[in-house]
């Protein structure tokens, strides 16, 4: 516990002036102190994230059962560097951004986030696949994350990419709602940018206060109050003071109430929920009852289930920076420094890079802020919080059937159904039934009628990195029978389209 002894003693609490006239609290902080909560974040988000990994949305929507091993040994991050280099999305996809800021500065612009980040090798997924086919056909931010041009808008995806956003802003929760204002409306809006704003709020908060509740609630008012997403997370706070030693029955709770992914055409009536207001919940699950307790903490939120290896890197990361890096038990650090030096696939960061980088930015969004760096510490402005706009996406809009479709769209094809809106999954790919794949990929125009108007045509790549997620949707149609046809203009022998089903919404709940 040496490091936070130190930090309870050497730290200063003052009240300092702003231009408005009211008093906020400055604190001043030990740089090295400073400099292990952040390596504190961002180890602590790499190890729970590589914990949580081999149950990755293998429980959907239940809890992992306490007798379900997950495993944790000496040489099990390298293993998993080597072997699964794809599952630090979580982390890799933070340096995109973190990168821009290295390059441009802290006024780097939405376009140049956008534009790394749209343009990277790595594999997308829901929200942030949407959002990179918006930029790279021309739809910029914030337009590339809004629900009315992405289907998965209140996805998880800018909740597991934040953590960089509160980590460069220790104290400053305003300030991490800006940077996530900037970067977040890239691929999410609504809830599912609340997830991002809230998880950057929490790392902010907690590098200025180590009582976990606090934090959690503190964190919560840079959210609209009137809003779902801060009301699951109320549900949550209030459900652990009720049940303070019971996580299960909360989970039993969060999840009877919470359960109900709207927006994301793969997880309406479904149980895979991709959805950041319960994912964010399960974070909450494993800070309020992990009581501090690193093992317990990651634990508790992987075995919470649906995406849990993302939602124990945030709980993780977060406890991280509250406790900071040397207080991580060194049962869970074991292995972390043969990984350290090593670059993150798809990048040419490592964490030791990372934690140089986080901690100048940091340093620099502290002076931006009003406070001030010395030889021995910083001084940060700490700020009381204040909410963000109220944004409520999928408004009105309910899910009332899943259609099967099972076309294979050679040419023309049509379905009906009677709503307000819809979505269609399904994917371009190279190869056909029958046929050997393609080895050129190819870029299907098609175009989209809705009761005889043309509406849209649209390209569907059948190439992964470019390819459209959701292939076709349509909101805020009048209530009633609608004909949907579809017309190829460019069919090819090499490649297909195949739309598997469709997700219908009225304008009043099931």
């Amino acid at each position: 516990m040496k490091k936070e002894i130190v930090l309870c003693v050497v730290c200063v609490v003052v009240l300092v002036s702003c231009a408005s006239g009211t008093q906020q609290a400055a604190k001043e902080i030990p740089l090295d102190v400073l400099k292990d909560k952040i390596k504190g974040g961002w180890a602590g988000q790499t190890i729970s994230c590589t914990y949580g990994g081999p149950t990755e949305f293998r429980f959907r929507s239940k809890m992992i059962p306490d007798d379900y091993e997950i495993p944790w040994y000496d040489g099990y991050m390298k293993d998993t560097y080597d072997g699964r280099p794809g599952l630090y999305d979580d982390i890799y996809m933070d340096l995109t951004f973190v990168e821009v800021f290295e390059k441009e500065g802290l006024d780097a612009p939405a376009e140049s986030f956008a534009s790394a980040f749209a343009n990277a090798d790595y594999m997308l997924w829901h929200a942030n696949q949407c959002a990179r086919y918006n930029i790279l056909n021309g739809i910029m931010p914030p337009e590339s994350g809004h629900w009315l041009n992405n289907p998965c808008a209140d996805d998880i995806d800018f909740q597991i990419e934040a953590d960089f956003a509160g980590l460069m802003s220790p104290g400053m929760v305003n300030t991490s709602a800006e940077i996530s204002d900037k970067i977040g409306h890239i691929m999410n809006y609504g809830d599912g940018w609340y997830g991002g704003v809230y998880v950057a709020a929490l790392y902010a908060t907690a590098f200025v206060s180590d009582d976990t509740r606090y934090v959690v609630e503190e964190a919560l008012e840079v959210i609209p109050p009137e809003s779902l997403y801060a009301q699951c997370m109320r549900d949550v706070i209030q459900w652990h003071k009720e049940n303070p030693d019971d996580w299960k029955a909360t989970w039993i709770k969060v999840h009877g109430k919470w359960d109900n992914d709207v927006g994301c055409p793969n997880g309406a009536f479904s149980d895979f929920n991709i959805d950041a207001k319960i994912n964010s919940a399960w974070i909450l699950v494993g800070l309020l009852y992990g009581e501090k307790d690193f093992g317990k903490t990651i634990d508790i939120s992987t075995r919470c289930g649906d995406d849990s290896d993302c939602n124990p890197a945030s709980a993780g990361g977060i406890l991280g920076t509250m406790i900071g890096y040397d207080n991580i038990p060194d049962y869970w650090k074991q292995g972390l420094a043969e990984v350290e030096p090593i670059d993150f696939k798809y990048t040419t960061i490592s964490l030791n890079d990372t934690y140089d980088m986080s901690y100048r930015h940091a340093l620099e969004v502290i002076e931006r802020n009003g406070g001030a760096v010395d030889g021995q510490k910083a001084t940060i402005i700490v700020q009381k919080p204040e909410p963000v706009r109220l944004e409520v996406g999928f408004e009105g809009h309910y899910p009332i059937e899943k259609k099967d479709l099972n076309i294979v769209l050679d040419d023309e094809a049509s379905f009906e159904f009677e709503g307000i809106g819809f979505t269609v999954n399904g994917r371009a790919a190279a190869g056909r039934r029958g046929t050997a794949a393609s080895a050129a990929s190819h870029t299907f125009d098609v175009e989209m009628y809705i009761d005889g108007q043309l509406v849209t045509t649209t390209k569907l790549p059948t190439n992964n990195i470019k390819r459209k997620f959701i292939p076709f949707w349509r909101y805020q149609l009048p209530m009633g029978k609608h004909n949907v046809r579809f017309r190829v203009l460019n069919p090819t022998d090499g490649s297909s389209i195949r739309l598997t089903n469709a997700i219908i919404y009225g304008d009043k709940p099931l």
